[in-house]
């Protein structure tokens, strides 16, 4: 079955006249059955640590538009609770998390090893998912890159610039790469783990990497995602890789060679066409339309669709947006978008 998927088709590297289709956040707010299931679950993180539930929601969009691939509904932030952090969402601001400002902090959390217990209603997901989807459909697993999840474990909480971060690895380099290294070690496991239970593609979320610049990028973002996928392709030959180190800019530019990575997913801040030629030169490339399009809708989205497939129509591609789909879209907008893609 697995040559027959689209998914897995553009990630080997084939070229496809309608490239294969799914969204970032297609499991979410702008859906009204999501918003019933969540208020079932009580509030997001039960709704996570609810294998039945997780799974009801990440399979809502699959029968509502037929996307190519269901991700794995979680959060980047469930491995860093499984690690010992306290995690809790302030309703309408967020995820909060306690904080790591030195080596004590450090010190009080849990190895790689001591996750899987906490992150076992994820894989339950996963193995509900993996029977439950449609033969044609691929199953994505996830987790945040080491970068990212780093951030909000010493700010306590997401920031704009990431400012706390970058000043624990200013002032204390030691502390600040070894939490680096164990998030690593961890999300190698915990990736690990969702491909026994049946992912099929797994995807690393860089989403504040664009803050790391020159050799930061290069020891913080893009080393930790060699490493990990390395090692994943080491224990299941064959798993296909998707990194996305959101904002990277020029970076993007040999991502997916220096990592090992099978595709590298584009933000909106980038142009298609540039990254046909620059980025899709080394292989399959997913993304890139911005996601306000999805809320306005209209001759623009019909056209931007169009443009974007016609910009990488001439390499392996996934279309996806260059961000995740946002509470305010029209559920009626991703329609319009499959219409003008498919045909």
């Amino acid at each position: 079955m697995a040559e027959t998927k689209k998914l897995l088709r553009s990630l080997a590297g084939e070229v496809q006249e309608v490239p294969p289709v799914w969204l970032m956040r297609q499991a979410g707010r702008y859906l009204p059955e999501y918003r019933a299931t969540r208020a079932e679950a009580g509030d997001f993180l039960s709704l996570c640590y609810n294998s039945d539930l997780a799974a009801e929601v990440t399979l809502q969009p699959i029968r509502r538009y037929g996307f190519d691939a269901a991700i794995l509904f979680a959060d980047i932030l469930l491995l860093p609770q499984a690690l010992g952090a306290e995690l809790w969402f302030e309703t309408g601001e967020g995820p909060r998390l306690s904080t790591i400002t030195g080596a004590e902090g450090l010190k009080a959390l849990k190895g790689k090893d001591d996750i899987h217990d906490h992150m076992a209603p994820v894989y339950e997901t996963v193995r509900i998912l993996a029977r439950e989807l449609p033969g044609e459909t691929t199953l994505i697993g996830f987790a945040g890159a080491p970068w990212t999840v780093a951030t909000y474990m010493i700010a306590g909480r997401g920031t704009p610039d990431q400012a706390p971060a970058h000043a624990l690895k200013a002032e204390d380099r030691a502390t600040f790469e070894a939490l680096i290294d164990l998030l690593t070690d961890s999300t190698i496991e915990y990736l690990s783990q969702q491909v026994e239970a049946g992912a099929e593609v797994v995807k690393i979320f860089d989403s504040w990497a664009g803050s790391l610049k020159g050799e930061d990028f290069t020891r913080y973002a893009l080393e930790p995602a060699k490493r990990i996928i390395a090692e994943l392709k080491s224990r299941h030959p064959g798993l296909p890789c998707i990194a996305f180190p959101r904002e990277a800019g020029e970076n993007y530019i040999g991502f997916a060679k220096a990592t090992g990575a099978d595709c590298v997913a584009l933000d909106n801040s980038v142009d298609a066409d540039w990254a046909a030629a620059h980025v899709q030169v080394d292989g399959c490339v997913q993304g890139n339309m911005a996601p306000n399009l999805m809320v306005t809708g209209g001759q623009a989205l019909i056209d931007e669709t169009k443009r974007i497939k016609a910009a990488f129509s001439k390499g392996p591609h996934i279309f996806n947006l260059g961000h995740g789909i946002t509470p305010e879209a029209d559920p009626e907008n991703v329609h319009v978008m499959l219409e003008a893609l498919r045909g």
